[in-house]
């Protein structure tokens, strides 16, 4: 407790008034580009991997970055969508998996977590991604199996976000961009999802050779039909 303390302190003697007229405008409104669902993990800041400021990002954690489609679930992860797709409007959904995750190593292994019954129902939501790794991966290295699911878990958190009806809604008109990203924290790197190829690409050569950003954003249907509203 005592470095949280301590860090409070220093954000409000340093960090806070090097920021204070940012913090002023953000004291009666935010308008977040973008929203982020990424993992709970303590290794996992999104805000410091995008370089991102207070109120540019509105992020959702939780075990495993998972999103449980809209018909099964209704808690806390699916209002913090409704509320940044159909309230704050933001432009991009982001989910974000990273290397070395818990929720991916428990999902390989259910029965690790047999006695922990909320993690392990919560982790249902990515057995889809499980069944789709053993069914169509041949791995010897359970490294590389873990790579492959967290990829996947990745994909079928993108599959269950579309179930959404404010995503949904607005994937039709072609005002919302969706994202798949893979942090590696070793190496701060990012591997994100491309629906056109099938498959991640590094971000870092996405950069370096100039190309343009993979997506994992369906076509727009109704765009000429009603417009892009949000």
């Amino acid at each position: 407790m005592q470095r949280l303390i301590e860090g409070f302190n220093r954000f409000r003697l340093e960090s806070f008034p090097e920021k204070r007229e940012l913090f002023e405008k953000l004291s009666a409104k935010q308008t977040p580009h973008s929203m982020i669902i990424t993992c709970a993990d303590s290794r996992v800041v999104p805000e410091f991997f995008t370089s991102s400021e207070p109120g540019d990002v509105f992020v959702c954690r939780n075990v495993g970055n998972i999103v449980p489609p809209y018909a099964q679930f209704t808690g806390g992860v699916s209002a913090a969508i409704e509320y940044a797709v159909a309230v704050l409007g933001v432009a991009n959904v982001v989910v974000c998996g990273h290397t070395d995750c818990g929720a991916m190593k428990a999902t390989m292994t259910p029965e690790s977590v047999d006695k922990l019954p909320a993690v392990s129902a919560w982790l249902r939501h990515a057995h889809v991604a499980k069944h789709v790794v053993d069914n169509n991966y041949s791995h010897e290295a359970s490294a590389d199996t873990l790579a492959s699911l967290t990829e996947e878990n990745v994909v079928a958190q993108l599959d269950h976000l579309r179930t959404h009806p404010s995503v949904a809604a607005r994937l039709a008109r072609g005002n919302l961009t969706l994202h798949g990203w893979v942090y590696d924290i070793e190496n701060g790197g990012i591997k994100a999802y491309c629906a056109q190829r099938g498959h991640f690409v590094s971000l870092s050569q996405v950069l370096e050779n100039g190309e343009s950003w993979p997506t994992a954003t369906p076509p727009a249907r109704l765009s000429g039909v009603l417009g892009n509203a949000a």
